[in-house]
């Protein structure tokens, strides 16, 4: 068998937890323009990292073979 490859985009915004659930940012994370329409609330929201929904775990496992 040959070696699988690793989708590098997925690996790049994608970490696996030392428990086996994957890690990512959220939507807005890098949030650096048009600020002044969020709320801080919502900037603060945004700093917090998020689980990947459990409907996309069979894609990232096909992304990631080696996470």
């Amino acid at each position: 068998m040959p070696k699988l490859k690793t989708h590098r985009a997925t690996a790049k915004r994608v970490k696996k937890t030392g428990t086996g659930k994957f890690v990512r940012e959220r939507q807005f994370s890098g949030c650096s323009h048009i600020l002044t329409k969020k709320s801080p609330k919502r900037i603060r929201k945004f700093r917090k990292q998020t689980l990947v929904d459990k409907t996309d775990l069979k894609k990232l496992q096909v992304h990631l073979p080696y996470a």
